[in-house]
């Protein structure tokens, strides 16, 4: 499953790639965000952090270990989680358009196993349609964090 979604911001790229950068405090960015635990910080930059993540999702807490396999200052990330027998990829990215900037995320889970391939063919419609209400609603919360910044 691949997902996409994005949203026109009233700031400059570079407060938007600021604040979705900030993993640390993210919990008062994102308001499905309960807690982030750093588990590993780089010396320099952000390649390489790993943290854990703890949100609430359809109604339960869910922590998942993540962390930045890819990165671009002022462009993009792209983070992995691997969890429940499947592989999540999400690349958040930023760019300027008309003084604006236009924030997307990308989310895409690959199943590992047999049954979660299962479980993903009869359910995958009504995932995909809570995984966009979910991203859509962080990009919201962001655009408003970042709009009354």
């Amino acid at each position: 499953m691949k997902v996409s979604v994005d949203i026109e911001i009233k700031r400059p790229k570079e407060v938007i790639w600021a604040a979705i950068t900030d993993i640390e405090n993210c919990s008062n960015i994102i308001s499905s965000i309960i807690d982030v635990e750093i588990l590993h910080k780089p010396v320099t930059g952000l390649d390489g952090l790993k943290w854990k993540e703890t949100r609430l999702m359809f109604g339960k807490e869910a922590s998942e270990i993540m962390w930045i396999t890819e990165l671009v200052d002022n462009e993009y990330y792209c983070t992995r989680a691997e969890s429940h027998g499947s592989v999540y990829v999400t690349k958040m990215s930023v760019k300027e358009t008309d003084g604006n900037t236009l924030l997307s995320m990308t989310f895409s889970g690959e199943a590992q196993s047999f049954f979660v391939k299962m479980v993903s063919a009869c359910m995958g419609v009504l995932i995909k349609k809570s995984m966009i209400k979910a991203l859509r609603k962080d990009l919201e919360d962001i655009r408003k964090y970042v709009e009354q910044s």
